[in-house]
C-alpha cells in the first residue's frame, strides 16, 4: 500500500512556479519537461506503465526481477557499465517497482543529460537478457524477499493482510513475488515481460532541472525517437468484488511486540473535478495522524496509553483500488482486542460528532508546509509528475488536487468516515509475536528495515 501513495506534501509541492512542457513523440513516448534553473542539475526518470498488478498467476515478481535485469547490460553496454558510467559522470541512479509501474532514474550535472538519455534509451530496446545473468539475479531477488519480507514480521503481516483483503484484484500478490513463483521463474518469463511492456508507447519520460525544453525534446527525438512502438496487449480490468463482511487474519512470526492493522476498502481518485471522497479521506487521515496533536496519537498514545505507536495512511491515487489503513502497536499490558476497541471508539467519535474547524486548519497548514519543504527536491518534483501520469491522471491535475484538498469541509470528513469505515469493508490483521532467535535478540529484536 505504501509503495504508491502520493502523499499530500508531494502534491502540494506542485504549486512551485516552474514551466512545464509536454510533447508526445511519433512512437508514442510522452515527454514532460519541468524547467527549474536554481542549480545546474537534472533528473531523468522513465516510467513504464507496468507493475506487479499486470503479472499473471505463476509469474508474480517478474516485474521486479526485470527491473534488476535492466542493469545487466545491452548489446553495446556491458554488464554493470550503465551504473559505472553514471557514477563516473558524478551522478546517482536507481530504480523501483510498484504495483502500478516501474521507474528508472538518474540525477546528474546538466551537462550529462545526453549521456543519461543515450544509456536509458539503449536499454529500452537493446537489453541483453542472458540465461546466466538471470540465474545469478534471481538468487539476489530471492534473498531480498527473505530479508525484506520473510524475516520482517510487519512486512509479512502486510503481505498476508493484502492477500486476505483482496479477493480478485492482483494487488493481492506481493510486488517482490511469492517465493514459489520466484523459484520457478525463467529468463524467458523476463524476456516476455520486457518485450510486452517495455516500449515507448507504454512509457513517460520526465526531465526536470536546469534545462531548455526545446533542447530536451530534440535529444529525446534523437535517442528515444528511434525506438519502435510496441503492440501493447489489451489490459484486463479488475473490479474487486464487494466484501461481504469483516475479515480477520492472525500471523505468527518472530517479533518483540504484537501489531494491529485495520484496513478498509476505499475509493481512489478517478475524476479530479467531481470525486470528493478521496479528498475527504486524505484529510481524515491527517486529522487522525500527522503530528503529536493528531487524534490517534493524542488520545491513544499520550492520554489513554493503550498504544506505543499508531498511524493512519491512505493512498488517494493508484491504478487499482485502495485502502484506508490504521496500524498500531499496543502498550505493555494492553491486549490487541482492547486497542482495536479504542481505535473503533475514535472512529465512531468522528462519525458521531464530526471534526472541528481547528483540526481542518491544522491539516491545511500541514499541506501548505509540506509544499514549502518539497520545493527543494528536484527529484520529488519529477516524481510526482511521473507517478500521476503513470496511474492514468495528468500532471495538469496536480494543482486541482491541491485546491480540492484545501476545500474539504468538516461535513465531508464526517460523511466519508460514516460511509467508508464500515465493518463490511474491513480486514483486521494481527501479529502474534513468537520468540526471537538468538541473533535477532542480539540485534535488539530488529530485523532489516525497508
Amino acid at each position: 500500500m505504501r509503495f504508491y501513495a502520493i502523499c499530500l506534501g508531494l502534491l502540494a509541492a506542485f504549486t512551485a512556479q516552474a514551466e512545464i512542457f509536454e510533447q508526445t513523440l511519433s512512437n508514442g513516448l510522452k515527454v514532460i519537461v519541468k524547467e527549474d534553473r536554481r542549480a545546474p542539475v537534472i533528473v531523468q526518470q522513465i516510467w513504464y506503465r507496468a507493475g506487479s498488478m499486470d503479472e499473471k498467476t505463476g509469474v508474480t515478481g517478474v516485474a521486479h526481477v526485470l527491473e534488476h535485469m535492466m542493469f545487466k547490460g545491452t548489446k553495446t553496454v556491458p554488464v554493470g557499465e550503465f551504473s559505472r558510467r553514471i557514477a563516473a559522470a558524478g551522478g546517482r541512479e536507481n530504480a523501483f517497482t510498484s504495483y502500478d509501474y516501474t521507474a528508472y532514474f538518474q540525477q546528474l550535472h546538466k551537462s550529462k543529460l545526453e549521456l543519461a538519455m543515450k544509456l536509458e534509451a539503449d536499454r529500452m530496446h537493446n537489453l541483453n537478457l542472458s540465461d546466466q545473468e538471470f540465474a545469478k539475479e534471481i538468487r539476489v531477488v530471492m534473498e531480498e524477499r527473505r530479508w525484506r519480507t520473510d524475516d520482517d514480521a510487519h512486512a509479512l503481516l502486510d503481505e498476508r493482510m493484502m492477500a486476505m483483503a483482496y479477493q480478485e484484484h492482483p494487488y493481492r500478490n506481493p510486488i517482490v513475488g511469492w517465493m514459489n513463483d520466484l523459484k520457478n521463474l525463467t529468463a524467458d518469463d523476463a524476456r516476455l515481460w520486457y518485450h510486452t511492456w517495455y516500449s515507448p508507447n507504454n512509457a513517460t519520460l520526465v526531465i526536470a532541472g536546469d534545462v531548455d525544453a526545446k533542447q530536451v525534446f530534440a535529444l529525446a527525438r534523437k535517442y528515444y525517437g528511434r525506438v519502435h512502438a510496441g503492440k501493447l496487449p489489451v489490459r484486463k480490468h479488475y473490479e474487486e468484488p464487494a466484501q461481504l463482511g469483516i475479515k480477520r487474519i492472525e500471523v505468527k512470526a518472530p517479533a518483540e511486540l504484537p501489531y494491529l492493522v485495520m484496513a478498509y476498502h476505499a475509493p481512489t481518485l478517478r475524476d479530479v473535478e467531481s470525486d470528493w471522497q478521496p479528498y475527504a479521506l486524505s484529510v481524515l487521515a491527517g486529522v487522525l495522524d500527522g503530528n503529536d496533536s493528531a487524534r490517534l496519537n493524542k488520545s491513544l498514545v499520550r492520554e489513554q496509553q493503550v498504544a506505543t505507536s499508531i498511524g493512519a495512511s491512505y493512498a488517494n491515487t493508484s491504478r487499482g483500488p485502495t485502502m484506508f489503513s490504521l496500524e498500531a502497536t499496543p502498550a505493555a499490558g494492553t491486549s490487541v482486542d482492547k486497542l482495536e476497541a479504542a481505535i473503533r471508539e475514535q472512529l465512531q467519535m468522528i462519525v458521531r460528532d464530526g471534526v472541528s474547524e481547528e483540526e481542518l486548519k491544522r491539516v491545511r497548514a500541514q499541506v501548505t508546509a509540506a509544499e514549502v519543504y518539497k520545493l527543494d527536491s528536484l527529484f520529488y518534483q519529477a516524481m510526482q509528475i511521473g507517478q500521476i501520469e503513470s496511474i492514468g491522471l495528468s500532471h495538469q491535475d496536480l494543482p486541482v488536487i491541491l485546491k480540492k484538498l484545501q476545500a474539504v469541509t468538516a461535513e465531508q470528513v464526517q460523511a466519508v468516515a460514516r460511509d467508508i469505515l464500515r465493518d463490511d469493508q474491513l480486514t483486521v490483521a494481527v501479529l502474534d509475536p513468537q520468540p526471537l532467535s538468538a541473533d535477532k535478540l542480539q540485534q535488539g529484536g530488529h530485523v532489516h528495515a525497508h
